[in-house]
């Protein structure tokens, strides 16, 4: 039995199936009324009445943690379908569940459900019975065999498959659930009833025709174990229902646990990045301010002097100084992963592997064995396996993995180089048998500034190699324990001979031109004059490249921003425009595209303060032709303003330059 109205419902389904149930329990009641045959009910009937309506409708057990009873009144309602057929039967069934629903409800919807669900359930068994074994007062009679306990067991099933399922189904429409998942959870196990039940029900019908009155006493016993059975039961269940709520809490507590743990960690890992982050701007700092010391101090020396010898020897520590700082920007964009510029060639794994023994031989071999170590190597190369990427760069991050391999092995030990191509994958291992590194080492390898060296190591190595195999679209992999040897493993896409031809030729028209020196072209005097727009917000650029220009006879107008450009390059022609990136109010690329929308057939060159950060495919988009990295020299800007002449010299049809500079 179920409380139908403790939570109210807006289900039409719900509904039509409540008034569907109640009204066949209603056609069923009245049908039965007609058929009923009073004259064939005796004194036994009415005390098998009597102890169901005014006893075991007082035996209901609530379900724990569901709206829900169990009456153990089904066993009388089997023994009158046996003795008196289907009308008694279903009729009392009815009674029962009328008065029983009264006990813990006051609700009529509530009542009248039940009422309906024992009215329809008991017809159900009684017409399963009647059909599968004929009239059903006649089965007591049988004698023990397979037909009688076949009779019993299916008394049993079709009553409890009827009246659970039904009562489940409401319940699971009420609460929004699963019919399965609510049968199972609250009903599957209340079979024991039904088949006690009904197995009690038979042995009495069976002693009725000797022992009269008496053979429904032995009912009682039955009910008795029942009753105290569910109790004893149900009560283990509630505990059982505690304890699962206990062990949820415990989960729920644990869970929170965790994600508190896991929210202090990332906490304490945002803490490492900051203080990483510390260090690298302090590391910045000490180079930077060495650059500016010798920059600085030479100049003010050179104020001081006319001494022709002493002032070049001056300005080439500048030049020297300024260079020195150049490539710590550099360093600082590689292991920041900021440099995206793949001019990649055609590389053989195999015959790097090879470089790199080499290369290192003098340590692994040579220097270790004058210091009585020895260092073995084994090179295994047989997978003709390659890349696309920049040899040079990795060549420099296996040479570092090998040094640091060997100062991983003070004793001596073995060392392996080794290549695998895995299908569209190339893995490189550089392996050693050294003392390895604690977990908390290996989580910061490839933090800038990191050292176990102490003084002697710098903290970079690692982390530009990690930079440079990320430009390379790899991962690097590391497995290292406490005196067990490390293994580094460098996973780099593979490529065909084929394929990496086609897509050198696809960036061939996109090349990022270094910086190198060359001499700048001579200018006559009947050399033409290309007029040069300058667009930087720094004025010290601006000056700069005007003076430069202006040695190669350029005629150079200044614009101190994108929009005063835009406005100087619509008022009169320019043969070529120097303009920086970072500006406020228009950037370069939004210059250079406007630049684009009047004359599609200007060419572009970047010259950039972000370095390797403009990549070919920024190139592409941006629709220019060069890229020079800054610090530019003078040779370069040259070599630029020849080539303008070139293309803008009155004897060949002109077309505007766009020069960009970042």
């Amino acid at each position: 039995m179920i409380d139908v109205a403790d939570k109210p419902t807006s289900s039409r389904l719900f509904k039509l199936l409540f008034w569907a149930t109640v009204a066949a329990a209603g056609l069923i009641s009245g049908f039965c009324i007609y058929r009923l045959e009073p004259q064939h009910l005796d004194l036994r009937f009415a005390i098998i009445v009597a102890i169901t309506l005014l006893v075991s409708s007082r035996i209901i057990i609530p379900i724990p943690r569901f709206s829900a009873h169990i009456s153990v009144s089904d066993t009388f309602v089997f023994l009158l379908l046996l003795l008196y057929g289907c009308e008694p039967a279903v009729l009392v069934a009815g009674a029962e569940a009328f008065l029983s629903s009264r006990r813990f409800s006051k609700k009529s919807v509530t009542i009248f459900f039940n009422w309906g669900c024992a009215v329809c359930s008991a017809f159900i068994t009684a017409q399963a019975l009647q059909s599968w074994f004929g009239e059903v007062t006649l089965i007591r009679s049988l004698p023990l065999s397979a037909t009688l306990i076949g009779a019993t067991c299916a008394m049993a099933l079709v009553q409890y498959g009827a009246n659970s399922g039904l009562v489940a189904w409401f319940a699971a429409l009420k609460t929004n659930q699963q019919f399965w998942t609510t049968w199972s959870k609250h009903f599957l196990w209340t079979s024991i009833t039904y088949f006690a039940g009904a197995s009690a029900s038979m042995i009495t019908a069976k002693s009725a025709d000797h022992m009269g009155f008496y053979a429904v006493i032995l009912t009682a016993p039955t009910v008795t174990i029942l009753y105290f059975t569910y109790r004893t039961y149900l009560k283990n269940v509630e505990s059982a229902a505690v304890q699962a709520d206990q062990a949820k809490e415990h989960v729920e507590e644990l869970s929170h646990y965790v994600a508190e743990q896991e929210r202090i960690r990332e906490q304490f890992s945002q803490i490492e990045k900051l203080s990483a982050l510390g260090e690298l701007a302090s590391g910045v700092a000490h180079d930077f301010n060495n650059t500016l010391s010798g920059i600085l101090g030479r100049a003010q020396l050179l104020t001081r002097t006319n001494d022709p010898e002493k002032i070049k020897r001056g300005l080439e520590i500048i030049i020297k100084a300024a260079e020195d700082g150049a490539k710590t920007v550099k360093r600082i964009q590689d292991f920041a992963r900021q440099r995206k510029d793949q001019d990649f060639q055609l590389v053989a794994i195999d015959q790097i592997l090879i470089d790199v023994s080499e290369i290192t031989r003098p340590r692994w071999k040579d220097s270790a064995e004058a210091s009585n170590i020895h260092i073995g190597l084994a090179l295994e190369i047989r997978s003709k396996a390659h890349v696309m990427g920049d040899e040079s760069e990795l060549r420099d991050v296996l040479v570092n993995m090998v040094f640091n391999a060997i100062d991983a092995m003070p004793d001596g030990g073995q060392l392996t180089l080794r290549v695998v191509a895995v299908g569209d994958k190339v893995e490189i291992v550089v392996s050693d048998s050294g003392i390895g590194m604690s977990s908390d080492v290996r989580s910061k390898i490839f933090d800038p500034f990191f050292t176990t060296k102490g003084k002697t190591g710098m903290g970079l190595g690692l982390a530009v190699s990690f930079g440079i195999i990320r430009r390379h679209e790899g991962t690097i992999h590391v497995d290292s324990e406490v005196n067990r040897g490390t293994t580094f493993r460098i996973v780099l896409p593979a490529v065909t001979a084929s394929a990496a031809k086609r897509q050198n030729e696809d960036i061939a028209g996109a090349v990022v031109i270094e910086n190198h020196e060359v001499v700048a072209a001579e200018v006559g005097p009947d050399s033409y004059q290309p007029t040069i727009l300058v667009v930087d917000d720094e004025e010290p650029v601006r000056e700069l490249l005007r003076d430069i220009l202006e040695t190669q006879g350029c005629r150079v107008y200044l614009a101190p921003g994108g929009r005063e450009a835009l406005a100087l390059f619509e008022a009169r022609d320019f043969d070529g425009i120097f303009t920086d990136v970072g500006m406020p109010g228009m950037s370069g690329w939004e210059l250079a595209q406007a630049i684009r929308g009047q004359n599609q057939l200007i060419p572009i060159a970047v010259v950039t303060g972000w370095g390797g950060a403009v990549g070919s495919n920024k190139q592409k988009e941006a629709r220019v032709d060069w890229v020079v990295t800054k610090p530019f020299t003078n040779q370069r800007i040259c070599e630029l303003a020849a080539e303008i002449r070139r293309i803008s010299a009155p004897t060949r049809k002109r077309d505007d330059l766009a020069i960009v500079a970042a």
